[in-house]
């Protein structure tokens, strides 16, 4: 089975160019995301401190994370879902 020729172009820094893919500029992407990444982990393992704290000071994480939630989405559209929420639970009798 023939296999298809890759156009190959070498560099000073390593990287090559394969059938019009930079190495280097490929290379620069996946740094800046490997980057980003790290960031990314670091703020996580951040906000989970920030949970635990709350949390030792005897608030409640989930009732915390809901807030969060709600306060992202705009005043009217809540106030919609809490008034859809209401009557379904309405409609079962769980009021």
């Amino acid at each position: 089975m023939a296999e298809a020729q890759l156009k190959s172009v070498g560099s000073d820094d390593g990287t090559r160019e394969v059938d019009g893919v930079t190495g280097k500029r490929l290379k620069a992407f996946i740094e800046r995301l490997e980057r980003l990444e790290e960031e990314k982990s670091a703020l996580a393992e951040d906000i989970k401190d920030v949970y635990a704290e709350s949390k030792a000071v005897g608030f409640d994480t989930k009732t915390i994370r809901k807030i969060i939630r709600m306060r992202k989405v705009a005043l009217d559209k809540r106030r919609e879902e809490e008034m859809l929420l209401e009557t379904y639970k309405a409609a079962l009798g769980m009021e």
